[in-house]
């Protein structure tokens, strides 16, 4: 691993393929994509639904929030339910519910079936109780205007001596003056767009303009801590 760890100041901690806001007693993961495996041509897929849920259960004993958001594509298949998915979206429902927790889903461009198969509270733009953050799934420009955004979408991994992590990316002020934070694909199915040569072109979302200068952190395995790197720009030389 390169000495290349550097100190961000930021509002949120980094939990693995999930962020926590304090000031909102939020937690924000983004991109479960229930059903994928399922729809996959793989023999065995991973569960995807039961590990995501298992995993979840695990962050909210951990940062016990009070709202837990979803930055959309909660869901996989455009156009059925996989076998199994509804029985995914009842187990994650009731693990936020035994957590004292609410559920908000924010949703993503792949989620054409919630509203037939999600009877909670769903809303394209959310505004986090700091009053300051909005999240969404950031397949579009968002509507609302705010300090920061959290958005999902573009499954980011970076490429560190020879191994592809999930990865954060973050641009202070990097959004019409505002704050962007890109989470990574909670779910484990999805192999992630490499980061390290990406510029804002090669991004699906209209809220990465500048990729240089947004900084990648790394967290989960074996990483206790969120590992940050300079801004992308800098940083390519030394991975």
């Amino acid at each position: 691993m390169s000495d290349a760890g550097v100190e961000v100041d930021v509002p949120f901690t980094l939990y693995d393929r999930a962020a926590f806001l304090p000031a909102a007693d939020a937690l924000v993961l983004a991109d479960l994509h229930l059903g994928r495996g399922a729809a996959s041509n793989v023999d065995a897929p991973l569960g995807d639904g039961t590990d995501a849920v298992d995993r979840l259960d695990r962050l909210l004993a951990e940062t016990s929030p009070d709202t837990v958001v979803i930055a959309g594509d909660l869901l996989h298949s455009f156009s059925t339910l996989p076998r199994g998915v509804e029985d995914d979206l009842l187990d994650l429902g009731a693990t936020v519910d035994r957590a004292g927790a609410s559920l908000v889903v924010t949703p993503g461009n792949h989620d054409t079936m919630l509203e037939s198969a999600f009877d909670g509270t769903s809303i394209d733009e959310y505004r986090l109780a700091d009053g300051e953050t909005v999240v969404c799934h950031g397949h579009e420009r968002p509507a609302a205007d705010a300090d920061r955004y959290v958005i999902g979408h573009d499954h980011p991994a970076l490429s560190v001596d020879g191994r592809k992590l999930p990865c954060f990316l973050y641009g202070p002020g990097e959004y019409d003056g505002a704050d962007v934070l890109v989470v990574p694909a909670f779910t484990r199915l999805a192999p992630g767009s490499t980061v390290n040569g990406m510029r804002g072109r090669d991004f699906q979302t209209p809220l990465v303009a500048d990729a240089d200068a947004f900084y990648p952190a790394i967290r989960g395995g074996s990483f206790e801590e969120a590992l940050w790197f300079p801004p992308l720009g800098e940083c390519r030389r030394l991975l």
